[in-house]
């Protein structure tokens, strides 16, 4: 019996295509099949998406639409779907719209009543928190933080009564500064780092903020960081399953 050919992608629609954070092998065969099949590919940085794309040998237009070109960018995207093109929005690693351009983009393509379609994969959030062993009921994602030192402190200072675990992203320059404000804010709150995510040197460092700078004061963390702290009040649990204490059961 021969399989059932791909579906076709939908005239006039953006695709939101996850990219992978890392290992390439990460990508999806529905990501693949909807960067060979569109018409555009619109990407953060040009060459990075060029690369992923030779690697799997997938010739296609794209234009860049990166944080400072994204409003500008996204009158030309809907001029093109308007005309019935099919367009795929990536960003340099993980899902378009999560702390990287994407969000202007899609709010312009709901606005003008077109269609949005996510292609999920890879995301630097999930994975760090996955297997990070901290609560994942409720948590709270932060993404970036400012870079003033005032700003960031005022940030961490509110981030103190947020319920749940909490997410950020920083980068390898700033995660000392980062870890040295957690020491005095949150200093008995365990954190978990996770850093090079799905690559060769992949690392979770855990314990409190002044426990890792102590881990890492001869040898600096480096590469993208996802940094994630525990809740300030561990969850009580009551021993019941999610059927029993009224939650829905999970749909998978």
């Amino acid at each position: 019996m021969s399989e059932a050919p791909a579906p076709g992608l939908i005239p006039g629609t953006l695709y939101l295509v996850a990219t992978p954070i890392g290992n390439l092998e990460d990508i999806t065969l529905r990501a693949l099949r909807v960067l060979r099949q569109c018409d555009l590919v619109a990407a953060e940085d040009t060459r990075r998406t060029f690369q992923l794309l030779r690697h799997f040998q997938i010739e296609k237009p794209v234009v860049s639409c990166h944080a400072h070109n994204e409003v500008a960018r996204a009158a030309q995207l809907l001029s093109r779907l308007r005309q019935g093109a099919t367009v795929a929005l990536v960003t340099d690693a993980g899902s378009p719209g999560i702390s990287d351009p994407g969000e202007r983009i899609v709010r312009a393509v709901w606005d003008a009543g077109l269609r949005v379609e996510p292609v999920p994969g890879p995301c630097a959030l999930v994975a760090a928190l996955t297997a990070s062993g901290l609560p994942t009921a409720e948590f709270h994602f932060v993404g970036f933080l400012p870079h003033k030192s005032g700003a960031r402190r005022r940030r961490l200072e509110q981030l103190r009564t947020i319920p749940g675990t909490l997410v950020l992203y920083e980068s390898p320059h700033r995660i000392q500064r980062l870890l040295e404000e957690c020491a005095e804010l949150h200093p008995d709150r365990r954190i978990v780092i996770a850093r090079e995510l799905t690559k060769k040197f992949e690392q979770f460092i855990r314990g409190t903020a002044r426990e890792i700078l102590q881990q890492c004061s001869e040898r600096p963390l480096r590469g993208e960081c996802v940094v994630l702290m525990e809740p300030t009040e561990a969850p009580v649990s009551t021993g019941e399953s999610p059927a029993e204490s009224g939650h829905p059961s999970d749909p998978d």
